[in-house]
């Protein structure tokens, strides 16, 4: 359990300079059609990314670095992305439709109900 908790923070940490490079270093400011163009290409990459992980690695220690880790401080968006994969592969077209368009619609309410949450504890 130590070693992966060990392996997890440090992909994490390692995911979280990269996704802060990348969004506000080399692509800060810059928008697609008008959104985000940091935010859009990380969670992008971050799907392709842990798609060529979860299909490339054989090693569970790999894993809990790259995967876990590394993916998961990069973009949540890529873990969200293989999960709706894992049940479209699997056949369960039904739970994952409700899986994606419930974690879209639940997801946007809770930041809007946290953003208004927030302003109101500003004062």
């Amino acid at each position: 359990m130590i070693r992966e908790l060990i392996a997890v923070g440090l992909g994490g940490a390692a995911g979280s300079m990269a996704r802060y490079a990348l969004s506000y270093g080399v692509l800060a400011g810059h928008t697609l059609l008008g959104f985000p163009a940091g935010t859009f290409a990380v969670n992008a990459v971050g799907s392709l990314l842990i798609g060529i992980l979860l299909e490339g690695l054989s090693s569970s220690a790999a894993a809990w670095l790259l995967v876990v880790g590394f993916c998961g401080g990069f973009t949540t968006f890529s873990t969200f992305s293989a999960d709706a994969v894992r049940l479209l592969r699997a056949g369960d077209f039904g739970p994952a439709a409700a899986y994606m368009i419930l974690s879209i619609a639940v997801c946007l309410a809770f930041t809007a109900a946290g953003m208004w949450l927030g302003s109101q504890m500003k004062g």
